[in-house]
């Protein structure tokens, strides 16, 4: 059972950013880091052409709920705020994903015409700029820009993967260096590197796609039926915004239909369906890394809420004060954060209940 031992409320100063511009539908402009001692939490988040960054501290262990297990917020500390200025886009920046590297982060942002940057920030320094390298369109960013989406895989930190919606492409690189291009038939709102295989598949060469109302699944070493190895049909008539996968393997999306599937990579059947999980559509989901029977779930309202899937039962649920702009989990620990329009960052962190852990 996991239980949230804090939840904080950090405001953007107004005079790094006052009026965050829009974006797309899908809450893809934040990240957020765990800084070495616990003590911290790095917010990546962007903005126009513009990537900022926010230290917000966690020293404090205050909970508070309301009803229905209803999270409450507490003010927490900004100890510093900045421009990440090795990000220089022309256009909006549409998605923000950082990776874990050798003694430094990796951060990957994409605009709407699908202009690619990777940087390498060094954490430990006062000059967190190491290298960084910028990969242009393809199409030389001709036509209407359009939400663009990435994901770095996790076996293999040079392959990066490029979504762009119109263009119904998924371009993958190695570095600064095309490999191939995928083509949808539908425009792709979501996509992700597989974690873990049980087929014994590497997971640096699958991906899963949303497309549409449809889940896709390609294997980067195939090119028989353009890489793609399987279709699975969502919600008639819906559309499909959010996938991701769990070390185990196990594949969740969720869409306009307001449910949570998780589906089986052994089978490709539905091994699970959490009806009703939110509000309003799903525009974000993420497996727990403490508990896989567990995953966040991230409404297009101001709601994220953290529940058993298999059980479809809620354990907690906590509120932005408006709509989300950015929704983000840490790699490797539950910390989970919301970047709201009015410019709050919402950041809970969340462990595993030690009664429940012991079977008491």
């Amino acid at each position: 059972m996991l239980s949230a031992r804090s939840l904080r409320k950090a405001s953007v100063p107004p005079s790094l950013l006052s009026d965050p511009s829009p974006g797309c539908l899908q809450p893809t402009r934040l990240a957020v880091h765990v800084n070495g001692d616990g003590g911290s939490c790095s917010a990546y988040f962007a903005s126009g052409g513009r990537v900022y960054k926010i230290e917000i501290s966690m020293e404090e262990e205050i909970l508070s709920r309301g009803k229905q297990s209803l999270l409450i917020p507490i003010n927490a500390q900004v100890m510093s705020s900045s421009v990440v200025d090795r990000c220089p886009h022309r256009s909006e920046i549409q998605s923000i994903v950082l990776a874990e590297g050798d003694s430094c982060l990796i951060l990957g942002t994409v605009d709407s015409y699908g202009h690619l940057i990777v940087s390498h920030l060094d954490t430990g320094a006062d000059d967190i700029d190491r290298a960084s390298y910028s990969v242009p369109p393809r199409d030389s960013g001709i036509g209407e820009g359009s939400w663009a989406g990435l994901c770095f895989s996790p076996t293999q930190q040079s392959t990066v993967a490029v979504a762009r919606e119109l263009c119904k492409s998924i371009d993958i690189y190695d570095q600064d260096i095309h490999l191939r291009s995928l083509r949808t038939l539908w425009y792709p709102s979501s996509v992700t590197f597989f974690q873990c295989f049980p087929q014994g598949s590497d997971s640096s060469s699958m991906l899963a796609i949303t497309e549409g109302s449809q889940l896709s699944i390609w294997d980067l070493r195939m090119h028989n039926n353009g890489g793609c190895v399987q279709r699975v049909s969502g919600p008639v008539g819906g559309t499909l915004y959010s996938v991701c996968s769990s070390a185990s393997g196990l594949i969740a999306v969720g869409g306009t239909d307001r449910a949570v599937t998780i589906y089986d990579p052994r089978k490709w059947s539905a091994l699970s369906r959490w009806v009703g999980c939110s509000k309003y559509e799903i525009t974000g989901l993420s497996f727990s890394s403490v508990d896989q029977s567990f995953i966040y779930v991230q409404g297009v309202d101001y709601e994220i809420t953290c529940g058993h899937w298999s059980k479809s039962e809620r354990a907690f649920s906590f509120r932005g004060d408006s709509n989300w702009l950015g929704f983000s989990k840490c790699a490797d620990t539950d910390v989970v954060a919301g970047w709201c329009e009015s410019g709050s960052i919402f950041v809970a962190d969340v462990r595993q209940d030690l009664l429940s852990a012991i079977g008491v």
